[in-house]
């Protein structure tokens, strides 16, 4: 036991990371099961019916300022934003020949879609009526795609950040606004009309367990086969 309690305390961010991939994975399924059986109905419109004016589904609660803040953020989690962020750190840690974290990050981007997009084929779930939508929509609703993949993204990317930084203030600021970018992400979306709140919790938790499955997965491989492709002060380890 206290060897054990002395290889988690010397790994700490791993075992977060583990921890994080069981709850995100123990959460998506009891949601699923839960939309599957319907029993999320009336919470989802209860929200829905919240976030507009009394007897106007049409409008939205809050200042104007807040319905175009929303469209901007919302767009933080689109593929076409998400893609050119994952291509310009493609691009910045090729140039820097660091190829572990290039893969982790095309993985986990690449995976994120393709998961996404086959469960939102197998659930079929119909999105809010139309009366809810503040912006267009396509493709079935469960799980929120963009709740998703700004999870899977920007964890990606926040916890790569955080694993060579220097500083622990460095590190909280990486993983914070990882945190907060998909948090925000995800809100949108359910203020905006185009997904039912299950169907963003259920994105939240995948893309968080995918996001940090994938960290593990490269943290595994350097502990296996060498030292850390990056280095705290910025340059290749020996």
């Amino acid at each position: 036991m206290p060897r054990l309690l002395s290889a988690a305390r010397s790994e700490l961010g791993a075992v977060a990371a583990l921890l994080i991939v069981a709850g995100g994975l123990l959460a998506f399924l009891h949601v699923s099961d839960e939309v599957a059986e319907g029993d999320t109905r009336a919470f989802d419109l209860a929200v829905l019916k919240a976030l507009r004016l009394p007897g106007d589904p049409n409008s939205l609660i809050g200042p104007k300022w807040l319905h175009l803040a929303a469209t901007d953020i919302t767009a933080l989690g689109s593929v076409t934003v998400l893609g050119l962020i994952v291509v310009l750190a493609l691009a910045l840690m090729l140039c820097l020949k660091r190829w572990s974290e290039a893969l982790v990050v095309l993985v986990g981007a690449g995976g994120g879609v393709a998961i996404s997009q086959g469960l939102k084929q197998l659930f079929g779930r119909e999105r809010p009526d139309l009366v809810y939508r503040a912006v267009e929509a396509a493709n079935p609703s469960f799980p929120s795609g963009h709740a998703m993949l700004s999870a899977v993204v920007f964890l990606t990317l926040g916890a790569l950040a955080a694993r060579f930084a220097p500083l622990k203030r460095i590190k909280a600021l990486a993983l914070g606004a990882a945190v907060v970018l998909s948090v925000l992400v995800g809100a949108s979306r359910i203020y905006l009309g185009v997904h039912w709140t299950s169907d963003v919790l259920a994105g939240w938790s995948l893309g968080a367990a995918w996001a940090m499955a994938c960290w593990v997965a490269a943290w595994a491989w350097e502990r296996r086969f060498g030292a850390p492709a990056i280095s705290p002060r910025g340059t290749n380890a020996p």
